[in-house]
C-alpha cells in the first residue's frame, strides 16, 4: 500500500470537529466584552483613584493608572477617616457588620429551611394561612414598619443594640427564605419522604439526614442573598443600631459626607471598596454555586 493511501486510512484525532467562528458568535463576544467593560469601569475608577495621592487626582485624569502607587488612603480609610467628630475610620463599622451579619444570616437561613421543609411535607392545620401571611409580609415595604418597630424595640430595651438589629434582620428575612426553601423542596419527589417515613424517620431526623444533604445548592443561594442583603443594609442600621453599633454602610455615609478642608476622594473610594469587599468576594468565590442553586429549583414555583 502506498504512503498516501495509508495516510488516508489512518484514523484522525478523536473529538468533535472545530466549531466555525460565525458572525453571530463574534457579535456575541463583542457584546459580552462591552457589557463587562461597562460594569467594571466604575470599579476600575474606584481602585485606581484609591491608589493615587490628591495631587495626582486633581489633574483630572480619572482613567489613568497611578503615577506613584500609594496605600496611604486605604490605611486612613480603615483606621483614621473622620465620621463626624470621630476619626476612627471604618474598622469599627466593619466589625459591627460582621457581628450583625453572621448570626442574622445563619438564623434566618436555618429557620427558613425548617419552615420550607415543614410547609412542603408536614402539612398541619392552618399551614396555607401561615404561608400566605408570610408571603404578604414579604411584599410590604419596610418603611411601613419603622415607627411601630421603634416603639416596640424601645419598650423591650432592644433599641440601639446589636441584638435588636439582628432580630429585625431575621424577622424581615424569614418570608423570602421560607419561599426559597419551600419552592426547592416542592421539587423533591414525595416518594422519598414516604420511604423515609416507612423507615421510621421523624421530623428532625428526616430533615437532618435526608433533606439537608441535598440542599447544599439552595443553601448557598440563600447564604449569598442573605449576606449581601444584611451586609448592605442601611436603614435598619441607621435607625436601630445606635451610635456605638453602626454598621459599615452607615459609617461609610458619614465618612463620605464629613468634610474638613479638602475632600479626599482617594480615601472615600478606599472606604467604599472596603464596605463592598465582603459581598464582592462572596460572589467571586461562590458564583458557580449560586447558578447551580438557581437551576436546581430556587425560583421554581
Amino acid at each position: 500500500m502506498s504512503a498516501p493511501a495509508a495516510a488516508a486510512l489512518r484514523p484522525g484525532p478523536a473529538g468533535p470537529p472545530p466549531a466555525e467562528v460565525s458572525a453571530g458568535r463574534i457579535a456575541l463576544y463583542v457584546f459580552l466584552a462591552l457589557s463587562a467593560a461597562f460594569f467594571l469601569m466604575p470599579l476600575y475608577v474606584m481602585v485606581v483613584t484609591s491608589l493615587k495621592d490628591m495631587a495626582e487626582i486633581r489633574q483630572g485624569e480619572i482613567f489613568a493608572l497611578p503615577g506613584r502607587l500609594t496605600i496611604a488612603p486605604w490605611i486612613k480609610a480603615w483606621s483614621s477617616a473622620c465620621s463626624g467628630l470621630t476619626c476612627d475610620g471604618v474598622s469599627a463599622g466593619f466589625l459591627n457588620s460582621v457581628k450583625i451579619t453572621l448570626p442574622a444570616v445563619l438564623a434566618s437561613v436555618a429557620l427558613g429551611a425548617v419552615n420550607g421543609y415543614a410547609l412542603s411535607f408536614w402539612r398541619f392545620p392552618g399551614a396555607n394561612l401561615i404561608f400566605a401571611v408570610l408571603m404578604t409580609g414579604a411584599f410590604i415595604p419596610l418603611q411601613v414598619f419603622i415607627y411601630p418597630l421603634v416603639r416596640i424595640t424601645s419598650e423591650v430595651g432592644l433599641f440601639g443594640t446589636l441584638t435588636g438589629v439582628i432580630l429585625l434582620h431575621i424577622c424581615f428575612s424569614l418570608p423570602l427564605m421560607t419561599l426559597l426553601f419551600r419552592n426547592f423542596y416542592a421539587g423533591v419527589p414525595v416518594e422519598l419522604f414516604k420511604a423515609a417515613r416507612v423507615d421510621g424517620a421523624g421530623f428532625w431526623s428526616m430533615f437532618r439526614h435526608v433533606f439537608v444533604p441535598m440542599s447544599v445548592p439552595i443553601i448557598v443561594v440563600a447564604l449569598i442573598i442573605q449576606i449581601t442583603g444584611t451586609w448592605n443594609d442601611f436603614i435598619l442600621g441607621l435607625i436601630f443600631a445606635g451610635a456605638d453599633n453602626m454598621p459599615i454602610t452607615v459609617l461609610l455615609n458619614n465618612v463620605v459626607n464629613s468634610q474638613f478642608g479638602e475632600r479626599e476622594y482617594n480615601v472615600d473610594m478606599a472606604a467604599t471598596i472596603l464596605a463592598g469587599l465582603v459581598p464582592l468576594a462572596l460572589y467571586f468565590a461562590s458564583g458557580r454555586w449560586f447558578v447551580r442553586g438557581i437551576m436546581a429549583g430556587a425560583v421554581k414555583g
